[in-house]
């Protein structure tokens, strides 16, 4: 099975890319064959970045995008995002990938879940 977490928001202004990643997370833990893609698009491609530093006890977004990539996950940040941000010289945590709009139709004709 593929499935497929498309984010849009900002790592620390809601928690909607938190609770993607403990779901994408405690996908791997439990369902060991899934294949786990991520997508990050719009204000969700600054958690690419690479040096992040959160207060000691609050979760670390980078962290756990890492730990899905230790587990065979993929992650890919928009590269258009990435430009339109003025981020495209900044590099990107190791693992991620720039992706495009036709690499996410692609991935997401391939999903078994979105």
């Amino acid at each position: 099975m593929k499935v497929l977490f498309i984010i849009n928001d900002a790592a620390y202004g809601s928690e909607h890319m938190y609770n993607a990643m403990r779901l994408a997370m405690k996908w791997q833990q439990e369902h060991v064959t899934t294949e786990i893609r991520v997508f990050l698009m719009a204000d969700a491609v600054t958690v690419a970045l690479p040096g992040q530093s959160t207060p000691q006890g609050y979760y670390n977004i980078a962290r756990m995008l890492k730990a899905v990539i230790g587990k065979q996950g993929q992650v890919k940040a928009c590269g258009t995002c990435i430009e339109a941000r003025g981020l495209d010289k900044l590099g990107l945590i190791e693992g991620i990938e720039v992706g495009t709009m036709s690499q996410l139709a692609q991935w997401v004709v391939e999903s078994d879940k979105c």
